[in-house]
C-alpha cells in the first residue's frame, strides 16, 4: 500500500522529527511512504531530504512560493497522480491547505491529516472555518494526544469519529545504559561541568511559547540556595538576544547559564542534564520530554497541553502551573536536591517510555489505521 506524506519543511522541529521515525518504520509494516516536501525559495531544505532518502523512502520537493499559491493545487495534483498513493497523509497548515483539495482533485481513495498542535491561530477566523472545511474532506485523522484531540474536535469542528490519538514514539536503544556514563562525562566535561553541579536543562525553541523567560526567573530564585546548580539552554530563536541580555543583567545567573544555540546531539546532551525544565505555555507534544525520559532524565514541566499526559506527577517527574516562576523554582529544589529521588524518577521514566511512547507502538498504532481505512 503506498502512502503519500506531505508537509511544508522550514527547519526540524517535532513534526519533521517525527516523520523521520515513522516513514522508515512504516515500509516494516507493509507500507509503501513517500514524501512531498513543500520549500520556501531559496530554502531547499537538502538536509533533511537527504536524511529520509538514506532511510530508503523517495522524496521530492515542491516549491510553495507564498502562502497564498493557487496554481499550487494544480501542480500537487500532478504530483499525486504521478505517484499514485492509496493514501495521502498530510501534516502542518500548508500541506493541509493545499494537499487535502489537491487528494481530491487527485481522486485519492483514503485523505488522511495528522494534528500535530493547538497553535492559537487555529482558533481565528478564518482559519477556524477553513479547518472545518477540510475535516469533510478527510477520511481520518490523527491526534498525536488526547490534548490535541480535543482541541481538534471543539475548534475545528473535526467529528469525533474521525479523530484517532496516536501518541509520538521514540526509538529506544537497550544498550544505551551502558554507554549513559561515558556519554555523560563527556559531555558535561565538553560543558565545562564538574561531577557535583547538578544541571537543569532547557532544549527547545527559543521563542514566547517555550516559556524561558519562566525558566529563567526560576532558576534565578533557586541560584542562592543551591550554588552548585547550573542551567544549560540548547536552541536557538528570535528571543535569544533578550534573553542572554537578561541572564548578563543577574548576578546569580551570568556565570552560572550557559546558551549552547542549536544543537543536534540533544540526546547526548540530555544525559549530561540532572533535570529538564519544560516551562511551555503551550506543546502540541512535547518530544523533547520523551528524549530525556530516554535519558532517565526526570522532567519538571507545565501543566498544558499534552504534557501531563506524558509527565506523571510524583513518579516521572513534577508538574506545575503554567507562567508560574515560584512553582517551578520549588518543583527544581525538591529535585536537584534529592538525588535518590531523581534517579528514582529516571528509571520511571525510561520504563514508561518503554510502554507507552516507543516508536515501535506508534509505527504500528499507524499501520493499523491505514489498514482499516483501506
Amino acid at each position: 500500500m503506498r502512502v503519500l506524506h506531505i508537509i511544508k519543511v522550514t527547519g526540524i522541529a517535532g513534526a519533521e522529527t517525527h516523520l523521520l521515525t515513522l516513514l522508515p518504520g512504516l515500509r516494516e509494516q507493509g507500507v509503501e511512504p513517500e514524501l512531498v516536501v513543500l520549500v520556501e525559495p531559496g530554502k531547499p531544505m537538502t538536509e533533511y531530504c537527504d536524511l529520509i532518502r538514506t532511510q530508503g523512502v523517495p522524496v521530492e520537493q515542491v516549491e510553495i512560493r507564498r502562502d497564498v499559491a493557487p496554481a499550487l493545487y494544480r501542480r500537487l495534483r500532478s504530483v499525486i497522480r504521478a505517484h499514485a498513493p492509496r493514501i495521502v497523509h498530510t501534516h502542518l497548515l500548508h500541506a493541509d491547505l493545499y494537499g487535502i483539495p489537491a487528494a481530491r482533485l487527485a481522486r485519492v481513495p483514503v485523505i488522511i491529516s495528522s494534528r500535530h498542535n493547538e497553535n492559537a491561530f487555529r482558533r481565528r477566523f478564518p482559519y477556524r472555518q477553513i479547518n472545518g472545511l477540510l475535516w469533510r474532506n478527510l477520511k481520518a485523522g490523527i491526534a498525536i494526544s488526547d490534548s490535541v484531540k480535543h482541541f481538534a474536535i471543539q475548534v475545528e469542528g473535526a467529528p469525533a469519529y474521525k479523530v484517532h490519538t496516536i501518541y509520538y514514539g521514540l526509538p529506544h536503544d537497550p544498550q544505551r545504559a551502558a554507554e549513559r556514563p561515558q556519554v555523560r562525562a563527556a559531555k558535561r566535561a565538553e560543558l565545562g561541568l564538574s561531577a557535583d553541579e547538578v544541571v537543569v536543562g532547557m532544549a527547545c525553541r527559543l521563542v514566547a511559547q517555550k516559556g524561558v523567560d519562566y525558566g529563567l526567573r526560576a532558576f534565578e530564585h533557586i541560584a542562592p540556595r543551591i550554588p552548585q546548580a547550573r542551567l544549560v539552554i540548547a536552541g536557538d530563536g528570535p528571543l535569544r538576544q533578550n534573553l542572554e541580555k537578561e541572564v548578563q543583567q543577574s548576578q546569580y545567573m551570568r556565570e552560572r547559564v550557559q546558551f549552547l544555540g542549536w544543537r543536534d546531539d540533544v540526546p547526548d546532551l540530555m544525559a549530561a542534564f540532572d533535570v529538564l525544565l519544560m516551562p511551555s505555555l503551550w506543546e502540541g507534544f512535547g518530544l523533547v520530554a520523551l528524549e530525556a525520559m530516554g535519558e532517565r532524565v526526570p522532567v519538571v514541566a507545565s501543566t498544558v497541553s499534552s504534557l501531563p499526559e506524558i509527565v506523571m506527577p510524583g513518579e516521572t517527574g513534577l508538574l506545575v502551573p503554567p507562567q508560574d516562576a515560584y512553582a517551578l523554582a520549588e518543583a527544581l529544589t525538591t529535585l536537584l536536591s534529592d538525588r535518590p529521588l531523581r534517579q528514582h524518577m529516571g528509571l520511571m521514566a525510561e520504563d514508561r517510555l518503554e510502554t507507552q511512547f516507543s516508536a515501535e507502538r506508534m509505527i504500528s498504532q499507524t499501520a493499523r489505521l491505514y489498514h482499516l481505512l483501506t
